[in-house]
């Protein structure tokens, strides 16, 4: 599995780099790093799940977005003068990292100027999903933001068959993703749960019905 952050670099830069990672493991809860650590390296998910959380004014922790293998996070501690994380991330399954230290990123940089390109490209792949995002929260429904956010979840713990999918956050932190308040949330998985889209568990829930939700999700 290629990092996504190599591509358009050369056969040496690439080489070079993936033999300057380093595997890490989380256990399930495990916190890869807190928001406000120092910044030091970009993670890529080989594989297990990964969820980002961010402090809201109360205090709170918020859950953003659920990481699954192939993504990369991390990266926005490239582009900020300070280095420090700008969120949490914790391990919601066993999970395995390869962690490219900022030190090897900056020496290739510093090597080729033509690398900061990637860097550009970076912050606009994230200043674009960040901007779907606010537009959702702004002219979408609630209900069509909880089905888009299951589906997502499905690309990230689902096997590609079209089988059932098990995802293992509880209704709470469904409605983090979804930016609604919980007892909405639960109403709407309520009625996808009656219309036989999904099943509910404790702390987890089933996705049955894609098609439910793609119709629910207006795609």
């Amino acid at each position: 599995m290629e990092w996504r952050l190599f591509e358009g670099l050369s056969d040496a830069q690439r080489q070079s780099l993936a033999e300057a990672t380093r595997r890490r493991t989380f256990a399930r809860g495990e916190v890869l790093f807190h928001e406000g650590d120092a910044a030091d390296s970009i993670h890529q998910i080989r594989s297990g799940a990964v969820a980002i959380r961010v402090t809201t004014q109360s205090g709170d922790l918020c859950m953003l977005d659920v990481l699954g293998p192939g993504e990369t996070f991390g990266e926005l501690g490239l582009l900020v003068t300070h280095r420090t994380r700008t969120a949490t991330a914790m391990a919601v399954e066993p999970t395995e990292t390869r962690a490219l230290a900022y030190s090897s990123f900056d020496a290739l940089r510093r090597a080729d100027a033509s690398v900061d390109r990637l860097m550009v490209r970076m912050l606009a792949d994230h200043v674009d999903r960040l901007s779907h995002r606010l537009l959702e929260a702004l002219y979408v429904s609630v209900e069509r933001r909880v089905a888009r956010r299951l589906l997502d979840l499905v690309e990230v713990y689902g096997d590609g068959t079209g089988a059932p999918v098990r995802i293992p956050l509880a209704q709470r932190e469904i409605a983090e993703l979804a930016g609604g308040s919980r007892p909405t949330v639960n109403e709407i998985l309520g009625r996808l749960s009656h219309q036989g889209a999904v099943s509910l568990g404790r702390g987890q829930l089933e996705v049955l019905d894609r098609a439910v939700l793609e119709r629910r999700a207006g795609r």
